[in-house]
């Protein structure tokens, strides 16, 4: 197991599916038996709620860090191994918080969890810093978008001048035809590149499902991807059920008619009718 049990999942800009993996990660590893817990650290725009159905007078991290409840109040148990802790979306509830009481709140998880994830606000404030020196490591997420990966250089920045450590980069929405280089995305922000992880159409679909991709499409490429990075994280073995993403095109471009014109339009309806709800979920993220 890594000695890294406390991980930050950051990005320098909205709309990279920075809680989509925080959440994918999280749950694929409870799937292998580890305990888990992943706190909304964006305290200012919390989007986990929606994963554990609270209603609105549901005990959330701000009531933590205003003093007027425990952590074991605000943790939600979301399935087997894997619990939650969100952050409440009232601004005035979030005006009475004390962000500095999350290293209490860290310190109370690590002790009772293997691995935690905080999933950490974008921009530049005390709020979305803070995780970034009191995680064991900082897994920075972006997609390769020049605007994307240029803030990806400040959250680097501000890891540094809280103390943290870089993991390395996951890039989402990659492709395989793609001309960009992912490992030279790495290589200019002097970080490792952890993962790459596919663009896929279920990602999206399961964010409007309100279920983590592993568990929504477990066979997909991005499912994969998102496991094996949440294996190698923990030094331990997953098994490879997926379907390789450059396989995967061949095959379609190979056999055009395997998925009937009935279903291909119910399939592309759906996606169509979600997209804009999904847009707005992950502009959170």
């Amino acid at each position: 197991m890594s000695h890294e049990t406390v991980y930050a999942i950051a990005s320098g800009k909205g709309g990279v599916g920075k809680t989509t993996t925080t959440v994918n990660l999280g749950t694929a590893l409870a799937q292998a038996g580890e305990r888990v817990a992943i706190v909304d650290a964006d305290l200012g725009m919390a989007n986990l709620a929606g994963f554990v159905s609270l209603s609105p007078d549901s005990t959330t991290l701000h009531d933590v860090l205003s003093g007027d409840a425990s952590v074991e109040d605000a943790t939600y148990r979301i399935t087997d191994n894997i619990v939650a802790v969100p952050s409440g979306t009232s601004l005035d509830e979030y005006a009475d918080t004390s962000p500095e009481g999350l290293r209490e709140v860290v310190a109370d998880l690590r002790e009772r969890f293997d691995y935690v994830f905080l999933d950490v606000g974008a921009g530049v404030s005390h709020e979305t810093v803070l995780p970034l020196g009191l995680a064991d490591a900082v897994v920075l997420v972006s997609t390769p978008e020049p605007a994307a990966v240029h803030d990806s250089k400040k959250t680097l920045e501000l890891t540094e001048r809280a103390g943290g450590e870089v993991s390395g980069l996951v890039i989402t929405r990659t492709r395989p035809d793609s001309d960009v280089s992912y490992e030279e995305i790495a290589a200019r922000l002097e970080t490792p590149l952890l993962a790459t992880i596919p663009d896929d159409p279920a990602a999206r679909e399961s964010v409007y499902a309100g279920t983590p991709l592993v568990v929504y499409e477990p066979d997909g490429p991005a499912a994969g991807a998102y496991r094996h990075l949440a294996a190698d994280l923990a030094g331990i073995e997953v098994a490879d059920t997926t379907v390789d993403a450059d396989a995967a095109a061949e095959s379609e471009a190979a056999d055009p008619d395997d998925e009937t014109t009935e279903e291909s339009a119910e399939r592309e309806a759906a996606h169509d009718d979600v997209s804009s709800a999904i847009t707005e979920a992950e502009s959170d993220t």
